[in-house]
C-alpha cells in the first residue's frame, strides 16, 4: 500500500528523529567516540526503517520534500519569484539560516590569521577535484562505461554536491550522458551519506595516531558529550532577550541574501542557494567588527546554529530514499566507492600534514572530508561532534564553512568544465 506523506510530516518528525539519535549515541558510546553526528545517526535509522517497511511489502512510505506555502518560502525567495509561489525544498530556510549564523559568527581576525590554512584548504580542494575526476574517468573507462560518468560521480557530485550536479546536468546530457541529472543527484546523496559517516572517524584516527606515533599529546579528552537538542534549546532560552534580537538580524540577512543569490544566479554564477545569506552574514560581521561593535554575541549565534543544523540534517536524512542508493548501477557505485577511498587517503596523506598535524588540523581534516564527498553542512556537523568532545577549534570552524560553502566553487566549476570539454 503506497503512503505518500506531506513534507510537513518531516518537520514534525525532526525532533523525534534527533531524540532517537541521541538515545542511540548515548547507548553505544563507540558512536560518540568516532564523532558520528547525532542527526546523521537518527536520520539514517529513520530512513532505514522506511526502507524496511517498503521492502516488507506492507506499506510503501515516501515523503514529498518541496513546499509552495508562501509564508515558508518568502524569506528565502526574492519577491520577483515568490509571487509565483515556486516550490522550494522544505529544509531550505533551515539551511540558509544556519549558514547565515556561520557568516555572522566568523570574526574577521580569525579569517585574517587563517591565511596559510585557508590557502592549503583551497588548493587541496582544487587538487581533489582534479583527482576525483581523473580517477572517476579512469575507473569508468576500465569498467566499459562512458568517461563522463566518472566526472559526474567525481567532483561534480562529491565536491560539488546536489546544486552543482543539477546545475551542470544539462551540459552533460548535451555531451551525450543520458540521465545526468538523476545520476548526479543519486551520487550526491551517496556522498552526503558517506561524508556523514566517515568524516568524524577519520579525524579521530588521525588525532589518536599522532598521539601514539609522534609523541605529541592529543588534546585532553573530556567525557563524551552527546549533542542534546533540548539541552541546546534550554541553553538558548537562558540567554534572554538577545536571542530575539539575533533572530531578527538572522532573518534580515536571510532575506537580503535571497536577493544576493538571485543577482549571482542572474550573473551566471552556479552557487549554492545559501551563498547570498552567507556573504551577507560575513559582511554584517565584518562591519560590526570594524566599528568595534559588541551587539553580536558569539554565544547566542553559536547556540542558534546548534539548533538549526541538527534540524536541517534530521529533515534531510530522514527523507533519504535508501532504496534508490541500493539500486545504483554497478559502475556508478564502484566509481563512488573508489573516489571516497581516494578522498580519505588524500586527506590523511596530503591535507593533514600540510595543515600541521595538530588538533585544529584534525578538525579541519574532518571538515575537508565532509565537504569533499558530502556537503558543507555535513562538514560542520562532523566538526561539531569533535569539538563537543575535545574542545573548541576556532580556526577550523571559521575556515571550513567559507571554503566548502563558496570558495571551492570558484575552482571546482572551471575544473569540471575543463574535463567536460576534454572528454565529450
Amino acid at each position: 500500500m503506497p503512503l505518500s506523506l506531506s513534507p510537513w510530516c518531516l518537520l514534525l518528525l525532526a525532533v523525534p528523529v534527533l531524540l532517537v539519535g541521541e538515545g542511540v549515541v548515548r547507548r553505544w558510546p563507540l558512536l560518540s567516540r568516532f564523532n558520528l553526528p547525532v542527526p546523521v545517526v537518527g536520520g539514517l535509522l529513520f530512513s532505514a526503517l522506511c526502507l524496511g517497511l517498503n521492502l516488507s511489502g506492507l506499506v510503501s512510505v515516501t515523503f514529498a520534500t518541496k513546499v509552495t506555502a508562501g509564508w515558508w518560502t518568502w524569506i528565502v525567495t526574492p519577491e520577483t519569484d515568490w509571487i509565483s509561489r515556486p516550490a522550494k525544498n522544505l529544509n531550505l530556510p533551515l539551511l540558509v539560516a544556519f549558514f547565515t549564523c556561520v557568516g555572522l559568527g566568523a570574526p574577521v581576525r580569525i579569517l585574517r590569521t587563517g591565511g596559510r590554512a585557508l590557502a592549503v584548504l583551497l588548493l587541496a580542494t582544487t587538487a581533489l577535484s582534479v583527482l576525483q575526476n581523473s580517477v572517476g574517468a579512469a575507473v569508468a573507462v576500465a569498467l566499459g562505461a562512458p568517461a563522463l560518468l566518472g566526472v559526474v560521480c567525481g567532483a561534480l557530485s562529491l565536491v560539488g554536491g546536489h546544486g552543482t550536479a543539477l546545475g551542470f546536468a544539462p551540459r552533460f546530457e548535451q555531451a551525450g550522458l543520458a540521465s545526468a541529472a538523476a545520476i548526479g543527484a543519486s551520487a550526491a546523496t551517496f556522498g552526503l551519506l558517506a561524508g556523514g559517516l566517515l568524516a568524524g572517524p577519520l579525524a579521530e584516527w588521525l588525532l589518536r595516531r599522532r598521539g601514539l606515533r609522534l609523541g605529541a599529546p592529543v588534546p585532553v579528552e573530556t567525557p563524551a558529550v552527546v549533542a542534546s537538542f533540548f539541552g541546546d534549546l534550554r541553553r538558548l532560552g537562558g540567554l534572554g532577550r538577545s536571542v530575539i534580537w539575533h533572530l531578527l538580524v538572522i532573518a534580515a540577512c536571510v532575506k537580503a541574501g535571497a536577493w544576493v543569490s538571485y543577482g549571482l544566479d542572474r550573473a551566471g554564477a552556479s552557487l549554492p542557494a545559501y551563498m547570498g545569506a552567507l556573504l551577507v552574514g560575513f559582511g554584517v560581521r565584518a562591519a560590526h567588527d570594524a566599528a568595534g561593535g559588541t551587539w553580536l554575541r558569539a554565544e547566542v549565534i553559536a547556540r542558534l546554529a546548534a539548533v538549526l543544523l541538527p534540524l536541517f540534517l534530521a529533515v534531510t536524512l530522514a527523507a533519504l530514499n535508501l532504496a534508490e542508493l541500493a539500486a545504483v548501477a554497478g559502475p556508478m557505485l564502484v566509481i563512488l566507492l573508489v573516489n571516497t577511498l581516494v578522498t580519505l587517503a588524500f586527506t590523511a596523506a596530503v591535507v593533514w600534514p600540510l595543515l600541521g598535524r595538530d588538533y585544529e588540523a584534525g578538525v579541519m581534516a574532518a571538515g575537508f572530508v565532509g565537504f569533499g564527498i558530502g556537503s558543507t553542512a555535513t562538514a560542520v556537523a562532523a566538526m561539531d561532534a569533535i569539538t563537543r568532545r575535545r574542545g573548541p577549534a576556532p580556526r577550523a570552524t571559521a575556515l571550513i564553512p567559507p571554503t566548502g560553502g563558496f570558495l571551492i566553487d570558484l575552482t571546482n566549476a572551471p575544473v569540471i568544465g575543463a574535463f567536460l570539454n576534454f572528454l565529450k
